[in-house]
Formats: C-alpha cells, sequence, structure tokens
C-alpha cells in the first residue's frame, strides 16, 4: 500500500463474497479466514508525494483479519 488512508473510509459497499473473489484461493493461504469479502468506498487518502486526495478504494476483508490488499481504483477529484 503506498498510500496511507486519512479519516474514515465512507460509502462503503460489498462488491464479491467468497466465490465471487477471483483471488479467494491466494487471500485464504496468505491470510486464512473463511468468509472473504471485496469491498470499495471512498477516502482522503495522502500520496507518497504528500497530495492529498479523494479516491474510490477497494480492499478485501473477513472475519477476524482486517482489511487486506488495499489499493486505491480511481480518484474522484
Amino acid at each position: 500500500m503506498d498510500f496511507e488512508i486519512i479519516g474514515e473510509i465512507r460509502e462503503t459497499e460489498v462488491i464479491a463474497v467468497n466465490l465471487s473473489i477471483r483471488e479467494l484461493a491466494q487471500l485464504k493461504e496468505k491470510f486464512g479466514g473463511k468468509r472473504w469479502r471485496k469491498l470499495k468506498g471512498a477516502a482522503t487518502v495522502r500520496l507518497p508525494n504528500e497530495r492529498v486526495r479523494q479516491a474510490e478504494i477497494h480492499w478485501y476483508e473477513a472475519h477476524g483479519i482486517g482489511k487486506r490488499k488495499m489499493k486505491i481504483k480511481k480518484f474522484l477529484d
């Protein structure tokens, strides 16, 4: 993750659950967990060059594991 999330993630929405996730086998192998979800949301992020922007963030999450493999999909500003 080459960015820092500032504040809260807003407008959270589930994109896919378990078998609908392409990377499910890799997630289970690397992090464990049973029921994985892919989510998206909007957040204020600080980039490596210190710029602050609004971005759409995608990540994977499982109960007891937390957020993993966060990435910026697009900038909203």
